[in-house]
């Protein structure tokens, strides 16, 4: 079934999942670094309850493709801290918005990276 073509309830498109082309770490959909927006998006839904137990399933991820792009290309390898951005960095917000989003609730404000405005 393609993501255009409705189940046979007819109530929803299907959604293939945007799983990672091993050991080149790319999208299996729409082939781009995994995790993609796709899959970010879809993660962080089906681990909306449980930000933790997503972050521990991705930082496994993590070292997989670490091992696998090091054997790739071992000289100089994968960057470590690319890597981190890739697979980690993005959580923490995401999660955030799409519990807010299930909650029907506004979606919280980005943090300031200034800190805190001084009040007068």
């Amino acid at each position: 079934m393609t993501s255009d073509q409705t189940s046979n309830q007819g109530t929803r498109p299907a959604i293939e999942p945007h799983t990672p082309q091993r050991p080149i770490w790319l999208c299996r959909i729409c082939a781009v670094d995994w995790p993609c927006l796709g899959a970010r998006s879809l993660l962080s839904v089906e681990f909306a309850t449980d930000p933790t137990g997503l972050s521990c399933y991705l930082a496994g991820q993590l070292q997989a493709a670490m091992a696998d792009l090091s054997d790739l290309n071992p000289d100089p390898g994968p960057d470590p801290a690319a890597l981190h951005a890739r697979f980690l960095a993005w959580v923490r917000p995401r999660v955030a918005i799409a519990r807010a989003r299930l909650d029907n609730a506004p979606t919280p404000p980005p943090p300031s990276a200034a800190g805190s405005p001084r009040e007068s």
